[in-house]
C-alpha cells in the first residue's frame, strides 16, 4: 500500500447530504399504553450521512475533499457545514437553498439492535437556479481534482439535467467518474466511468432477477454496455463483489463478522475512488475496497476505515505475505492504534540463525497471546553486542526468514542496543524472554504487564552451529 500512503489525492464528491443522529440506550420493559418497547435514551451521536459518509471516508483514507452539494437554510444544515467544515472537507461548493430541508434521519438504538427511524429532509429536485451554481462550481474544480465521485441517494441534488452535465464535463476533462446510484432508471448515469449498485438494485435497474452466477454476468453486463460504462461492480453483500471490465470477475468477501452494513455502499465507493485516483488498477481498487468493506461492516452505524485499519485487517487473513509482515516503528504504533481487544505480545533477539530452537521459542511466545510482535536487532547492533564477524546473515534476511513463520504476526527491526525505546512504543501487554534471563532484570519489564521466561531448546543455538560450521 505504498502508492496509498505516499499520495494524497483531491476527490470532488456530488451528491446527496444527510446527517444521521443516533439515539443510544436500552430496553427494559413494554409501554403500558401501546405494545411497544420503552427505550431509556442514555447518549446520543450525530455523524455526517449519504454523501457526507463517503467523504468522511475518504478523509479518514487521507485524501483531500471538495463537496457540491444542496442543503437548506436551516439548523440541520449549518450543523452538516459545521461538521464537515471540522473534518477539514472543502465546502465552498455546497449551495443553501431557502426553503429546503436538509435531511437528518434519527435512529433509535436499544441494545445494539435498531428499533425505529425517523426521517425530517426535502426529496423534490434542487431548484434550476441550485443546479446552476453547482455547474458553475463543478467547473471551478475540475482541473484540480483527480476524480469525481457521485453518491446519489435519491434527495433530488442529482437530477437528470445535473448528474449527464457533471458526466459530460468530467469525460471533456478527461476525469474518471464514479457513481453509486439510486432509482429504477439509470440512464441519467450513461457515460461515467464506473456504478457500483448492489445486487438488489442491479436487479431492478435492469429488470433481471440475480439469483446465480449467470443472472448476474447477464445484469451486470447489461448495465456496463447499455450505459456505455467502462466498468460495472455489483456489490454482492456477504458473497463480495462482481466487476464487469473486459472481463468478469468475482471477487469473494473477507468480512469475519457483520455488525451493521449501514454505509458500507458508501465505503465501497470511496474506497474505490481514493485507491483508482493513487494509481492501482481496478482489480487493486476493488480489493482495496473489498477489505474496507469488511472492516466498515464489523462496526455499529454508519462508520469510517482507515489506511491502517485496513493494512492491520490484511494482515489479519490468511495468506500475509511475509514481505508485508516487516514493519517499520512507526507503522507499527499506527497499526496498533486500529488493533482493538487483542492480546499484544512481545520478544527480541537477533536471530541470525534461524534453527529449530528459535521456532519453538517462538511458537510458545505466540501461545500468549493473539499477536506477536518480534523485534530485530539490525547489523551494527548485533556487531556491537557479538563482535565483528555478526551476524552471519543481513537484516534484510532475517527478517524476512522470521516474518515467513506462522507464529510471527510482525517483525519491526531497531537499531539501538536494547528495545527498550521499541518496548515504549508498543506498549506490550506481554514481554517474553528466554529462561537465562532468571534473577535479570529485563528489559522494558517496567512497561509491559506481564514478563514470561521460555525454557530454550537445550544444545540449540547459533554460536554452537557456527562453531561445528567452523570446525569442519
Amino acid at each position: 500500500m505504498d502508492r496509498l500512503r505516499t499520495y494524497q489525492p483531491s476527490i470532488l464528491v456530488i451528491g446527496d447530504l444527510m446527517l444521521d443522529h443516533y439515539l443510544w440506550g436500552k430496553c427494559e420493559r413494554i409501554s403500558p399504553e401501546a405494545p411497544v418497547q420503552v427505550v431509556d435514551i442514555q447518549n446520543e451521536s450525530t455523524v455526517l450521512g449519504g454523501a457526507g459518509n463517503v467523504v468522511n471516508n475518504l478523509l479518514s483514507l487521507g485524501a483531500n475533499v471538495s463537496v457540491l452539494s444542496v442543503v437548506g437554510d436551516d439548523e440541520n444544515g449549518k450543523e452538516l457545514l459545521c461538521m464537515l467544515e471540522t473534518l477539514g472537507a472543502d465546502i465552498k461548493g455546497i449551495v443553501k437553498q431557502t426553503g429546503r430541508k436538509t435531511s437528518k434521519k434519527s435512529r433509535v438504538i436499544a441494545s445494539h439492535q435498531q428499533v425505529v427511524r425517523y426521517d425530517s429532509e426535502s426529496k423534490e429536485d434542487i431548484t434550476e437556479a441550485s443546479v446552476k451554481a453547482l455547474l458553475a462550481q463543478c467547473e471551478n474544480y475540475l482541473d484540480t481534482v483527480d476524480i469525481i465521485v457521485l453518491s446519489d441517494y435519491g434527495k433530488g441534488v442529482l437530477t437528470q439535467s445535473f448528474t449527464c452535465n457533471v458526466i459530460a464535463l468530467a469525460k471533456s476533462h478527461q476525469k474518471c467518474i464514479l457513481v453509486d446510484p439510486k432509482g429504477d432508471d439509470y440512464r441519467k448515469y450513461s457515460g461515467a466511468t464506473l456504478l457500483t449498485p448492489n445486487k438488489k438494485e442491479a436487479s431492478i435497474a435492469t429488470k433481471i432477477v440475480i439469483k446465480d452466477d449467470e443472472s448476474l454476468q447477464k445484469a451486470g453486463t447489461l448495465l456496463k454496455e447499455s450505459l456505455s460504462l467502462e466498468y460495472a461492480i455489483i456489490t454482492l453483500s456477504e458473497d463480495g463483489m462482481a466487476i464487469f471490465g473486459d472481463n468478469f470477475m468475482k471477487m469473494p468477501t473477507v468480512a469475519r463478522e457483520v455488525y451493521d452494513v449501514t454505509g458500507a455502499g458508501d465505503t465501497v465507493l470511496a474506497s474505490l475512488g481514493y485507491a483508482l485516483s493513487c494509481g492501482l488498477s481496478m482489480k487493486e481498487a476493488a480489493s482495496f475496497a473489498n477489505k474496507a468493506a469488511a472492516v466498515v461492516v464489523g462496526k455499529l452505524g454508519s462508520a469510517i476505515v482507515t489506511l491502517d485499519e485496513i493494512d492491520a485487517y490484511s494482515h489479519s487473513l490468511r495468506g500475509a505475505t511475509a514481505e508485508s509482515k516487516i514493519k517499520t516503528k512507526t507503522e507499527m504504533v499506527a497499526l496498533l492504534k486500529a488493533t482493538k481487544n487483542q492480546k499484544i505480545v512481545f520478544t527480541n533477539g537477533c536471530f541470525d540463525i534461524l534453527h529449530v530452537g528459535h521456532v519453538k521459542y517462538l511458537e510458545i511466545a505466540k501461545s500468549f497471546g493473539d499477536i506477536l510482535i518480534v523485534g530485530l536487532n539490525a547489523d551494527d547492533s548485533i556487531k556491537r553486542l557479538k563482535g565483528q564477524s555478526r551476524p552471519i546473515n543481513p537484516l534484510e534476511d532475517r527478517a524476512y526468514i522470521l516474518a515467513s513463520l506462522e507464529s510471527v504476526s510482525y517483525v519491526v527491526p531497531f537499531e539501538e542496543d536494547t528495545p527498550l525505546e521499541l518496548i515504549s512504543a508498543i506498549k506490550p501487554d506481554i514481554l517474553v524472554k528466554g529462561a537465562d534471563y532468571e534473577g535479570k532484570v529485563v528489559v522494558g519489564s517496567d512497561i509491559a504487564k506481564e514478563v514470561r521466561l521460555v525454557q530454550f531448546v537445550e544444545g540449540k543455538s547459533t554460536t554452537k552451529i557456527i562453531e561445528r560450521a567452523q570446525q569442519k
